[in-house]
């Protein structure tokens, strides 16, 4: 049996950017609609759009743009050389290598390593920095095909876990890469933060899955992997690192981390559909109050801009029908976003000098998980008066 988390309606990908010779086109439109399993309490979102449509030649997301999430994997690589002695004689295999953020620092240790990417603009990005890449989607065959030359002391896959169709699949194959004594690591952001900060935004076609600790455990379990820790981090509004090793190695006992966790998640309802009943309205009453202040704006001639053409704020966006007669229009620091529009909204992206030339007087920051990084680096609206403002997980107007 399954129910129903929410329904967000209809929407483009959340990261197919448009380019201006495609505004005359028609944009493809995919249901946005997520369920909870009550029999696994595995959440996960109704898949109407294949994974090669969403990771294409195209894809605009490059992980290097941001200064936070640079230094995130900087301190990550720092932390796994020295806990499992990483070194020349080591091999260190990255999924979803995006435009070689991580696997740099990986390299600046010289410390042998491996990519795998499926987008060709973020593979290219890596090869330039001197990272080897596997341009495919991971999954059970390539792991094999990797093993068959070599295994890994370490694999790490950095918010993927959730971006990838077939989660079984995708976890023998790292089954399959790792040596007897290797390190699996897991990133995502945690499906118990997205429920208790309403972060609905999270949502979108590239997430297959939102994931617990529990139902992760039993997914690594299923396919040969043990956990043996677990970190809470702050990244994306709230993540967890999971640690794995092969079910049949034996070498590391578990922490308590896990047990301390896994009962948070229980005291928290993760396996009771009352947690889950509730969320669709609070994602509503966002969008209502989003439109209230954008509509008051527009009324009393005031001009909102936003930051950052993030996929978190494509699914906002699209969910409140915004367009450009409501926020003008997105700056974004990367070069291959500018010049194009968001999917669905068709706001214009824009490189951050049109912010200082038009002077809005709101800016809204649409990945707020890095609003801290943002208005530090555009704190200068101030000098006209400019506020910042988020919607998620509630309406907030600097003042």
């Amino acid at each position: 049996m399954a129910l129903t988390l929410v329904d967000l309606g209809t929407a483009p990908p959340s990261n197919a950017y448009l380019t201006a010779d495609r505004l005359g086109s028609p944009e493809t439109y995919f249901p946005l609609r997520v369920l909870v399993c009550e029999t696994c309490w595995l959440v996960q979102t109704e898949d109407f759009a294949r994974a090669d449509e969403l990771f294409d030649a195209d894809y605009a997301y490059f992980s290097g743009y941001s200064t936070s999430w640079l230094a995130h994997a900087e301190s990550y690589v720092e932390q796994m050389a020295e806990r499992f002695r990483l070194n020349a004689d080591s091999f260190v295999v990255e999924v979803a290598a995006n435009d070689g953020y991580l696997l740099q620092y990986v390299r600046a240790r010289d410390i042998p390593c491996l990519g795998i990417e499926p987008t060709t603009n973020t593979a290219a990005a890596a090869r330039a920095k001197g990272i080897p890449i596997i341009e495919a989607f991971f999954g059970a065959r390539l792991g094999r095909e990797i093993a068959a030359r070599t295994h890994a002391d370490l694999v790490t896959a950095n918010n993927v876990l959730a971006h990838v169709p077939d989660i079984n699949d995708f976890v023998e194959g790292i089954t399959a890469l790792l040596k007897p004594t290797g390190v699996a690591t897991f990133e995502f952001a945690w499906v118990l933060r997205l429920l208790a900060e309403n972060q609905f935004d999270t949502i979108y076609h590239e997430h297959f899955s939102y994931l617990s600790l529990a139902t992760t455990a039993r997914v690594l379990a299923a396919n040969g992997l043990s956990v043996f820790d677990v970190e809470e981090l702050p990244t994306h509004g709230g993540s967890l690192r999971v640690f794995a090793q092969r079910a049949d190695s034996g070498q590391r006992p578990p922490t308590s981390a896990i047990e301390d966790l896994l009962a948070r998640e229980k005291s928290a309802g993760l396996d009771t559909s009352a947690c889950y009943v509730s969320f669709q309205a609070k994602a509503e009453r966002v969008k209502n109050d989003f439109l209230r202040f954008l509509l008051d704006a527009n009324a009393g001639g005031e001009r909102v801009a936003a930051y950052g053409a993030a996929a978190k704020g494509n699914t906002l966006l699209n969910f409140a029908g915004v367009r450009s007669d409501m926020i003008e229009f997105v700056v974004d620091a990367n070069p291959s976003k500018q010049g194009r529009f968001l999917p669905g909204s068709r706001i214009p992206i824009v490189g951050e000098e049109r912010l200082r030339e038009a002077k809005p007087d709101y800016v809204v920051v649409l990945p707020w998980n890095l609003r801290s990084e943002i208005t530090r680096q555009i704190a200068y609206i101030a000098d006209w008066n400019g506020r910042f403002v988020t919607a998620v997980p509630r309406l907030e107007v600097g003042q």
